[in-house]
């Protein structure tokens, strides 16, 4: 069914006029939902006493507003009244007044997915995600990670995406200078290819034609298309178009046939598109479904018929505008490196290591296993880069003086899981070189009495293993491999000393595999409670007794991003 939305421009603190305006025009049309763009609020710095006593008004429930309407940050701060009022009530500043944090993905209840990019580039961060979601600042990483929710209905942003307007036939109004571009906008669009990508400029209206997204080998004959629209502030002193109203089907397909004037893509020039950044139990980091960054607003849905999770439910999704960025070590361009909620191990376990180095390796596209991500080069990409990691992590602990550690990676593919990862864990080398890692995996599956048996096998990306698995390996350096520190251990020499399919040069590895089937109930805990009894841990098993503090967390992971600096390959990209 078909939702009617209008939009406005900046309102910059004339948000009583636009409400009131907004409301005039919902009692003749009825819409789903309003979205306001850019500033809502005055910037503080020219804020008067009138503007002041608007803000409390509005606060105070004052100010009649009959629908849901959505606003976000533009290139000013917050007033501090507004962010201590959205700390307190979910982002919901007052009745039907929703704060859409300035990097989120959120469902809507008619089934809308607007994605949200607030707030200009920080020229101060170069790499990392911004970790306060109300000042007007993000990141290139904000703006790669929301290409984890893979799709959006609307995209909203801050800034013009860069060459929107190349091999357009429409001008800008006269007398209006090129607005602010960035190219992380125009590759986050390129990668969710939104039906609506919305932008807002202080004195100009700009309807680009619409154009189509290059299409997949999957599905070469669908072309997504976009519509640009940005709108003029609302008291633009040209008169320039500040509202704009369209309908939406979210469940409609891709039209057939392209619309009149629509053109290819302006950004398929661009750096090559990369799909990038929705296993419950098995590592559970997944908000509930009207908090975080999907607000299922304005009406709750039953408990019996929720969704699987999507990107804005995934705390693995770097989109959620609650993920715990304390836990993020680094970034590359299709997969992340996080130490672990809750780790097995403890700052003690390895005495010669930073922390206690639990982490786990993440794609950023949300997808439940490595082989279900559709695109065979994206898969590809991610799964090279998981391999880096890795390896990169090998080499790491091969340099602490006098620590001699091999490590275990362990993954659960389920074609029914949330969000595909690997978790990796060093193990001292005599558990490895006795053999009592590969014995203790073998065991516990016997005492649970699992109908399979693991096999010494290696499946790559897992697109040539038909069926759901779990898969561990276990690696040890090789005698010719320095423990003092007294070799390179680089991230580009790491990456060398392993192939892409995931054969380890360095050192000696064995990979085994445990098919699953719906024979049988697999414990999705079962590789965190293999090395937590070969440990001597056992009172760890449950992640969750073992969580930490956020001051632990960020300690935790600033102590491993320190050790692991000069391991770390995706900085030199």
């Amino acid at each position: 069914m078909a939702s009617k939305i209008i939009v406005s421009g900046a309102s910059e603190g004339n948000f009583r006029s636009v409400l009131e305006k907004i409301a005039k025009l919902h009692s003749k049309n009825s819409f789903s939902l309003a979205i306001i763009l850019g500033d809502f609020f005055a910037d503080p710095v020219n804020s008067s006493v009138g503007n002041d006593a608007d803000v409390s008004a509005l606060i105070d429930g004052k100010i009649e507003i009959p629908l849901p309407i959505y606003f976000t940050v533009g290139k000013h701060p917050l007033p501090t009244s507004v962010v201590e009022k959205l700390q307190k009530s979910d982002d919901e500043l007052c009745p039907n007044l929703y704060f859409l944090a300035k990097r989120s993905t959120t469902r809507t209840s008619e089934g809308l997915r607007i994605v949200n990019l607030g707030g200009s580039l920080d020229p101060n961060i170069t790499a990392g995600l911004s970790k306060e979601k109300y000042l007007p600042f993000h990141t290139e990483d904000d703006a790669r990670a929301l290409r984890g929710a893979n799709s959006a209905d609307i995209l909203l942003t801050s800034y013009w995406p860069m060459g929107v307007r190349k091999g357009s036939k429409i001008s800008l109004p006269d007398g209006i200078q090129d607005p602010a571009e960035e190219q992380c906008v125009a590759d986050l669009c390129s990668a969710l290819k939104p039906r609506y990508h919305f932008s807002t400029t202080t004195d100009a209206f700009y309807e680009r034609e619409p154009f189509f997204h290059r299409t997949t080998e999957e599905d070469p004959d669908t072309k997504h298309i976009t519509r640009f629209i940005s709108l003029a502030s609302s008291n633009n002193s040209s008169k320039q178009k500040s509202l704009y109203a369209f309908s939406i089907d979210p469940t409609s397909s891709v039209p057939l046939t392209l619309p009149p004037g629509t053109t290819i893509s302006p950004f398929t020039t661009a750096a090559k598109r990369q799909r990038l950044p929705d296993q419950e139990q098995s590592y559970s980091r997944f908000s509930k479904p009207n908090g975080g960054g999907d607000h299922y607003r304005p009406h709750k849905r039953s408990r019996h018929h929720k969704p699987p999770p999507g990107p804005q439910d995934c705390f693995f999704c770097l989109s959620s505008p609650t993920v715990n960025t304390n836990l993020i070590a680094s970034i590359a361009n299709d997969t992340y490196l996080t130490t672990a909620k809750g780790p097995l191990s403890t700052p003690t376990t390895y005495p010669n290591l930073p922390s206690p180095t639990h982490l786990l390796i993440i794609p950023l596209e949300h997808s439940p296993t490595l082989s279900s991500i559709s695109n065979p080069e994206d898969r590809a990409r991610t799964y090279k880069e998981m391999q880096r990691y890795r390896r990169a992590l090998h080499s790491f602990l091969l340099s602490p003086p006098g620590d001699k550690l091999g490590a275990v990676t362990w993954e659960v593919s389920r074609s029914n899981g949330i969000h595909t990862h690997w978790q990796f864990l060093p193990v001292p080398i005599d558990l490895v070189r006795k053999g009592l890692v590969e014995a203790a995996f073998k065991v516990e599956a016997e005492n649970e009495k699992y109908p399979v048996t693991f096999r010494s096998k290696d499946v790559g990306d897992g697109t040539v293993e038909k069926g759901d698995f779990f898969r561990v390996w276990i690696w040890m350096p090789g005698d010719e491999d320095a423990v003092d520190g007294q070799h390179d251990g680089g991230g580009s020499k790491a990456d060398g000393e392993g192939g892409d399919d995931g054969e380890e040069r360095r050192g000696k590895q064995k990979c085994l595999l445990l098919p699953l089937n719906e024979n049988f109930r697999f414990d999705l805990q079962f590789g965190r409670k293999v090395m937590a009894k070969l440990m001597g841990l056992e009172g760890r098993r449950d992640w969750r007794n073992c969580e930490q503090t956020d001051q632990e967390e960020l300690r935790d992971a600033e102590k491993f991003k320190e050790g692991f600096k000069k391991f770390d390959w995706a900085l030199e990209e």
